[in-house]
């Protein structure tokens, strides 16, 4: 069946915070050709809510309308050489595909959770590199046309964890990505402990999946894994301030992290004790401050409660706005 609908649909399993939620509908589509016939159900008039392998959303109610869930897969090179992978492909198990065959550029985007539909969207970054540098086109259903339609990488207007599937949220459904990766890359090696990481492994000539291995063992160590306790990975995008309120920070916190205008979301939090802070089960982790977890049974509603206080001291403290990665519904 090109798709199956499922009504009253728990969601808890679907998403990595694992909070308790349903859908009013579920549908599940495996073929692109059968979205049009699946958003004209008139389930959807409620509301369509995209939704991949739930990794950068937050659920603090029920959902009344339609949960769409485009289960669309295959991975494939194409005959001017692109790599096309489906929506629903896994994006760290793509990512080993990909170092597997000999190319090379994601390497520093191993682990990262999530489909390969979504990373478009969010324009996942880790490491040192941004999807956007490797991204030839994506392929979705445009709803304001109904139409399929394929967007080139300047049409997707990307930008720090942003595109145009974050602008204009509710028109695409992305079905499909095709990547441009090359053969030969010289590595990312200055960020955050990749080298000393390669050192520890005794390599010192890297290859692209030892990147990706380095890559892997940094985020294993510092991240919790969302397999044994509920999270998104990182909460809040690190801010991007105007020069004079850099000045003003740098003045007022001269040990404050900054990368031209870009400020630690981390160091800001732990600053102000959230480190490892917990209300009930709903919590930051005490690896990693910027992360925003579940430790059991904290409901979608408690950990937006939570992270909205993070925000609120943070502003009172620094003048800085957080923002979230992830959807909150």
């Amino acid at each position: 069946m090109a798709h199956t609908l499922t009504e009253n649909a728990p969601l808890a399993a679907r998403t990595t915070f694992r909070v308790p939620a349903h859908a009013a509908w579920l549908a599940e589509v495996r073929d692109a050709g059968a979205m049009p016939e699946v958003l004209a159900l008139p389930q959807a008039a409620p509301g369509v809510l995209v939704l991949g392998e739930g990794s950068n959303i937050l659920f603090t109610r029920d959902f009344d309308g339609l949960v769409v869930h485009p289960d669309i897969r295959g991975i494939e090179v194409l005959a001017d050489g692109a790599v096309r992978a489906g929506a629903a492909e896994n994006w760290h198990a793509f990512v080993r595909w990909t170092l597997a065959r000999g190319y090379a550029g994601l390497e520093n985007l191993a682990l990262i959770p999530g489909t390969v539909g979504a990373a478009p969207i969010q324009n996942i970054g880790a490491y040192g590199t941004e999807l956007e540098e490797f991204v030839s086109a994506v392929h979705a259903y445009d709803r304001v046309a109904r139409a399929q339609c394929e967007l080139s990488r300047d049409a997707c207007a990307f930008s720090y964890r942003d595109s145009v599937f974050k602008q204009q949220r509710d028109r695409y459904i992305v079905t499909a990505v095709e990547f441009r990766l090359p053969r030969e890359r010289a590595p990312v090696l200055d960020y955050a402990g990749v080298r000393d990481e390669l050192a520890a492994m005794g390599v010192a000539a890297p290859s692209p999946t030892d990147v990706a291995d380095a890559v892997e063992r940094l985020r294993r160590r510092k991240l919790p894994d969302p397999a044994e306790v509920g999270n998104a990975g990182s909460f809040f995008k690190n801010p991007v301030v105007a020069a004079e309120a850099a000045e003003r920070l740098a003045a007022a916190f001269p040990e404050m992290p900054m990368w031209n205008g870009k400020l630690s979301a981390a160091w800001l939090l732990e600053q102000c004790g959230f480190k490892g802070a917990r209300d009930g089960d709903a919590g930051f982790s005490e690896r990693h401050a910027l992360v925003l977890v579940n430790h059991g049974s904290a409901t979608g509603a408690q950990l937006w409660a939570l992270a909205q206080r993070a925000q609120a001291e943070v502003k009172q403290k620094f003048g800085v706005q957080l923002e979230p990665e992830p959807r909150v519904i």
